[in-house]
């Protein structure tokens, strides 16, 4: 399952190289893609820690006669980090910054560094490198050097070229070299051979170069021969390497160049447009006004966006109407130039004959935006345009081949119209968003690339978009560069001379064509199927499943298509803000990232890993330290859902080969808690009695330095959650509130249902609680334990036992209101996807979180509450699957009904608890590590009366063994809110 394709080459590089050697099938599989369509398995990937161990494999790959890659975020979309020979990755150590020079506005960056990253340790300085890429929470500085990025503000500050000084590389005979202005002085100069080549070659070829290469700023195909022109400036020799996307030299550091931070005052207008073309004529008109950037959002990705929940809020705050186009408008300068900025705006868009209420072709306008934090969602809205694209779940996707063609700005708009009528006439359709200012476009067409017929299409549509933007003088790579998708079309954009020039510049540099060959020269056909995800004779062997994964398409109903929905864009790989992915901003390990976990399936369910390898050992590592947190669900704009795939292969392996004892000891908890609780004083000794702790490890895998949750003796009762209508409720208002007391509450943490059943008395609602069908008397339990676990089939009997029991109190008109985040929000998420049918659905549109049924009321205007003034600080950490359905306002305005209380969220992912997860042995280290990341540390510095506030059992666990400090549900800071004179 895990076998090497080259045992001595695996050998010779753990000899050498100081970081990981990754030689299994599983591992490799995780490097054979990147965001593009293709997939070459490598031979080895090393994860590089320094500059010595890339000058190891490179010696290793000169010796067994292999390529070599380098790869950082490995987004690339043309296929330009994916080869047969040594990947290396530079992402996980290679990623420091190693000298700042603030007054000089420099840096000096090892490759691995990731975009966002680098920013946010210039800016306390005031800096920032504004090479603004779409991916820039996962793009390193190194692969947007080899790709020549630009940005969405290249109009302003230029693209990757621009802004490098100088490149520290080592050359594929072994040499180091630094390569910059020819005037600098530096201690490792290029060798003199390979400056005098390319001095010659900008002489000889300059009328060439002059006369081919297309006059657009956006032009990032080929070698930047333009660089070595005697009569351009100063010649720098790193912007040659720029753009050679690794097949040059290796990079080992980058010196950039860094600018002020822009003015926190930047406005955004956004302009509405009835047709595509309309928006495309007035790029031009627009782009004198000197703002900073202009993006355009299309129909198509405004309505598919609509259909992923987290953008939903930022559509409705921005978008009028119905428009056909968006162009989003921003400047940044001084408030005063910008207030005069929006106003010429204005009256552009007025003088060019658009107004809201005009209807027809002049209905449009301008909505402006000068709200920091809606301009921040509308950032992401747009940077997500690649993966919003992605996200419908047909078998079609939109594709990624001549997305990048950029043309003068006068030829926008018939151009468009042309590729348009092209996508037609081959009976697909385009996708279009991105940098309208530039006159670079990413469009998509729909195509199955699984179908012959499909790429054949492909190749057509590429044939005749090329020869347009030819005719337009334009680029066929306006921003992602070359890859295996465009190389091989560079004699028809460049001409026969100056591609025959390019390869005299890769035969100097690379003369045994080492370094990622079959990129920018001597490229494969960019149809050639042996070397996409889906080669010829793909499949996929069905499988019965435990879900129902219907919405989506292909075998084993729609599990296929879940998991090929990741298009390995890498959004996961983020290190900071929201949740996704907490195990991956711990391990930096791509095995641990959704990516990782997606791809390793994908190759699994179509035989590539092997005949057995959904239920292998390698499939349970890669899959160990997903934390079921459901930041993919939202997150992740195609909406991979890993947890619930997780469940399913846990399912699988454990119907083939059975279920542990601690398995089942997990999963089994709400059946025997019953009794476990009257026996509690006895099983608490296992964290009192010497010794206890270390046997209950040896024998069920619990972590001997992590407690466990005490049973209690005062459990809560059903009786306790019955309380009848004390004030008359609006007409509209719910018949009644059904408490759902969860396993952890009912017999851990009694205290927080208390605390509801109190808050909602006070309010004055009807309650009761959700008592177990005629029967079994043990109470109803939501499943979880069971899908943690793996065993889907008893989480099914819990899910049928519960919609019985619930289903006539929802035909009764009352609502389900639980407290216990992964509890309730399983009703909503697997729930359906167990039962499918009404009655489930019905549950799921009924059934609320505490605070937001509290929240709902309260904006409905049928909530009244008695509480006093609380001039208290409370520090909230929002569960994970609070923040993965969207349910963190609703938190936070139930907080905010007690006056005077001053809450602060904490910017938190996972607590790393996550149920089980942090209680087992093998994973302690890797929770604690992912509570460290933010969350422990925001506890630590709060101040000692600030109130900590988590709604779920495990982050309270996790606080409290992290910090010693106390955190406390909503509801019980709520119930301690309540005037003295309300009934306990």
């Amino acid at each position: 399952m895990g076998e090497m394709l080259r045992p001595a080459l695996v050998q010779k590089l753990r000899r050498r190289v100081e970081g990981d050697v990754l030689a299994d099938l599983f591992s490799r599989g995780r490097y054979a893609t990147d965001a593009s369509i293709y997939q070459i398995m490598p031979a080895a990937v090393v994860v590089a820690r320094g500059a010595d161990d890339v000058a190891a494999a490179l010696d290793a790959a000169r010796e067994e006669r292999l390529p070599l890659t380098m790869r950082g975020g490995g987004t690339s979309q043309c296929g330009q980090t994916v080869n047969s020979g040594i990947v290396v990755d530079t992402s996980r150590h290679m990623n420091r910054l190693l000298e700042l020079d603030v007054e000089g506005r420099r840096a000096l960056v090892e490759p691995g560094i990731v975009l966002d990253d680098l920013n946010r340790l210039l800016k306390p300085h005031g800096l920032w490198f504004p090479v603004d890429v779409s991916t820039a929470s996962r793009a390193t500085i190194g692969g947007m050097a080899g790709n020549n990025s630009c940005g969405s503000r290249s109009l302003r500050y230029g693209t990757m070229r621009d802004n490098v000084f100088a490149i520290e590389a080592i050359l594929a005979d072994g040499r180091g070299a630094r390569f910059a202005e020819l005037d600098q002085s530096a201690l490792r100069e290029p060798p003199q051979d390979l400056v005098a080549t390319l001095l010659s070659l900008g002489r000889r070829e300059a009328d060439e170069i002059v006369a081919r290469f297309p006059s657009v700023q956006r032009r990032v195909g080929g070698y930047n021969l333009d660089a070595v022109l005697p009569d351009a400036g100063p010649v720098n020799l790193a912007h040659v390497l720029v753009g050679s996307e690794g097949t040059l030299g290796v990079s080992t550091a980058v010196e950039i160049r860094l600018w002020p931070l822009p003015s926190s005052d930047k406005v955004l207008g956004a302009c509405h447009f009835p047709t595509f073309r309309a928006a495309m004529e007035a790029a031009q008109h627009i782009v004198p006004l000197a703002p900073t950037s202009v993006e355009l959002v299309d129909a198509t990705m405004i309505g598919l966006a609509r259909q992923i929940e987290m953008f939903v809020p930022t559509l409705d705050a921005f978008v009028r109407g119905d428009p056909a186009a968006i162009l989003l408008v921003e400047f940044a300068d001084t408030p005063e130039e910008n207030e005069r900025s929006l106003e010429a705006l204005g009256d552009l868009m007025s003088d060019l004959g658009y107004g809201f209420g005009s209807g027809g072709a002049k209905e449009g306008g301008v909505v402006n935006v000068r709200e920091t934090k809606l301009q921040a969602a509308i950032a992401e809205l747009r940077a997500s345009g690649l993966n919003i694209m992605m996200s419908m779940k047909e078998e079609g996707k939109p594709v990624s081949f001549v997305e990048d063609c950029a043309v003068p700005l006068e030829h926008l708009a018939d151009y468009t119209d042309r590729l348009t009528a092209i996508f037609e006439r081959y009976g697909t359709r385009g996708t279009w968003y991105a940098h309208a200012s530039v006159g670079c476009l990413h469009v998509r067409p729909v195509l199955n690339v699984k179908l012959e017929k499909d790429v054949a299409t492909m190749r057509a549509i590429a044939e005749e978009a090329f020869a347009m933007v030819r005719e337009y003088k334009g680029s066929h790579s306006g921003e992602h560069g070359d890859g295996i998708v465009r190389s091989e079309f560079h004699e028809a954009m460049f001409g026969a001379r100056i591609a025959g020039a390019f390869g005299e510049v890769k035969q100097a540099f690379d003369p045994a064509g080492i370094l990622n060959p079959g990129k920018i020269v001597d490229a494969p056909k960019m149809d050639d199927r042996r070397l996409m995800r889906y080669p010829p004779g793909y499949g996929v062997k069905p499988f019965e499943t435990a879900f129902d994964w219907s919405a989506w398409p292909g075998a084993s109903g729609g599990f296929q298509g879940a998991v090929e929905m990741c298009n390995n864009n890498g959004a996961c790989r983020k290190s900071a803000g929201a949740v996704m992915c907490p195990s991956y901003r711990v391990t930096r390990q791509e095995k641990d990232v959704t990516r990782g976990r997606a791809n390793t399936l994908r190759l699994a369910i179509s035989g590539q890993l092997g005949p057995d390898a959904l239920l292998s050992d390698e499939m349970a590592e890669t899959l160990k330290l997903c934390v079921s947190c459901k930041a993919c669900r939202r997150e992740c704009p195609t909406g991979v859902d890993m947890a619930k795939m997780k469940s399913e292969i846990l399912h699988q392996r454990g119907k083939a080969k059975g279920f542990s004892a601690k398995d089942r000891l997990i999963a089994e908890l709400p059946r025997y808690a019953s009794k476990a609780a009257k026996i509690g004083g006895l099983l608490a000794l296992r964290d009192r009695l010497p010794g206890a702790a270390a046997l209950s490890q040896k024998l069920f895998g619990f972590a001997a330095e992590r407690s466990l949750p005490a049973f209690r003796k005062d459990w809560f009762r059903d009786e306790e959650g019955t309380v009848p209508p004390r004030a008359k409720l609006a007409d509209d208002a719910p018949t009644g509130v059904v408490l759902f007391a969860d396993t952890f509450g009912r017999w851990f943490d009694p205290q927080t249902l208390r605390a509801a059943v109190k808050v909602l008395a006070a309010a004055g609602y009807s309650v009761e609680t959700a008592s177990a069908p005629a029967g079994p008397k043990r109470p109803l339990c939501c499943g979880r334990t069971y899908l943690a676990s793996g065993m889907a089939d008893r989480a099914r009997e819990e899910a049928a036992r519960t919609i019985e029991a619930l289903r006539p109190h929802l035909e009764a008109g009352k609502v389900v209101v639980g407290l216990e985040p992964s509890c309730i929000l399983t009703f909503r998420d697997e729930f359906p996807a167990l039962v499918p049918g009404e009655d489930a659905r019905r549950l799921a549109a009924r059934s609320f979180l505490f605070e937001e049924f509290l929240a709902a009321e309260a904006k409905a205007g049928r909530l009244s509450i008695p509480f006093d003034e609380a001039p208290r600080k409370v520090m909230l950490h929002g569960h994970c699957h609070q923040k993965a359905f969207g349910a963190m306002p609703a938190v936070e305005a139930a907080l905010r009904l007690v006056p005077g209380l001053d809450l602060t969220v904490i910017e938190s992912s996972c607590c790393g608890m996550a149920g089980a997860f942090g209680y087992d042995a093998e994973t302690i280290d890797v929770s604690r590590a992912m509570g460290e990341l933010s969350l422990l540390p925001a506890v630590r510095a709060a101040p000692a009366d600030t109130i900590l506030a988590a709604d779920g059992t495990s982050c309270r666990h996790q606080i409290a063994d992290g910090s010693g400090r106390e955190a406390r549900h909503v509801a019980q800071i709520l119930a301690d809110a309540l005037r003295e004179d309300e009934p306990a």
